[in-house]
């Protein structure tokens, strides 16, 4: 097998006494689709900050494409191809859907500042080749007639839509997910699940999210790791996970035996 994509190598996360997450390992390979899932708590979104940088772990490393990651900066690390999206939505309300998806995008620009400054034709053809792309992916998450808008008049469900095109501008080979069904109702829930799969195979990505609904991560995932107060418990296909009777005794707080 050849070497995974992303490399999670005994990661600790300590702020003070407590211990958010502790000696956590895992791998995900290129082109796959993982789930991190776990009761409230467990540290799951921590363990995404400090895959992207928002932490340094206080032990371990991360490594993606074989190169090691922890202790970059985020903006470094999303320039090396892994990017996400937010629990909470982090979108520039004041701005257009357009303008938002734009923005993502400053790191691949090939003009230099005099070239915006005098609106040169490099500028103007840089400029029209990245707006036809927001375009084009923007139509994908069924936002074609929302170009205009700002993006704080949008409703729930398409400001999350919006974060992952966002994301997607970034031209990244891995982007994580933090739950991204979140405050959706549940046909929302299964377009989106619908269009994560989409964009997997459409750009070519590996994807890992962090998801409540157990529905949306049992029917994409192929691999799902399990944290329980910062530990992982648990990993494998969505099969094991659903008879695992240390991920039911996470989530019910009983031993599995008593549950039935």
């Amino acid at each position: 097998m050849s070497a995974p994509l992303l490399d999670v190598r005994n990661i600790t996360m300590q702020f003070g006494g407590l211990k958010a997450v502790e000696s956590l390992s895992f791998q995900v390979q290129k082109g796959q689709l993982a789930g991190l899932i776990g009761p409230n708590g467990a540290g799951k979104t921590t363990v995404f900050n400090m895959l992207t940088g928002v932490y340094t772990p206080t032990s371990g490393e991360v490594a993606f494409e074989s190169k090691k990651i922890s202790g970059l900066k985020p903006f470094e690390i999303s320039s090396h191809g892994l990017t996400r999206t937010f629990q909470n939505i982090r979108l520039f309300k004041d701005l257009t859907v357009l303008e938002n998806v734009l923005i993502a995008n400053h790191q691949h620009v090939k003009y230099t500042w005099t070239d915006a400054l005098f609106l040169t034709e490099a500028f103007r053809v840089e400029e029209t080749k990245l707006v036809n792309r927001a375009k084009d992916i923007l139509n994908i998450f069924g936002l074609s007639n929302k170009f205009n808008e700002r993006s704080a008049n949008l409703p729930y469900g398409e400001q999350r839509k919006l974060e992952i095109v966002r994301a997607l501008m970034t031209e990244p080979k891995m982007i994580l997910l933090d739950e991204p069904a979140a405050g959706m109702n549940h046909s929302e829930t299964h377009s989106l699940m619908e269009l994560i799969a989409k964009i997997r195979k459409e750009f070519n990505l590996t994807v890992l999210l962090i998801e409540h609904d157990m529905k949306l991560v049992m029917g994409i995932c192929e691999q799902i790791f399990v944290l329980d107060h910062g530990v992982k418990i648990e990993d494998g296909a969505p099969e094991k996970i659903k008879t695992s009777k240390k991920v039911i005794e996470a989530y019910l707080g009983v031993d599995a035996d008593e549950s039935h």
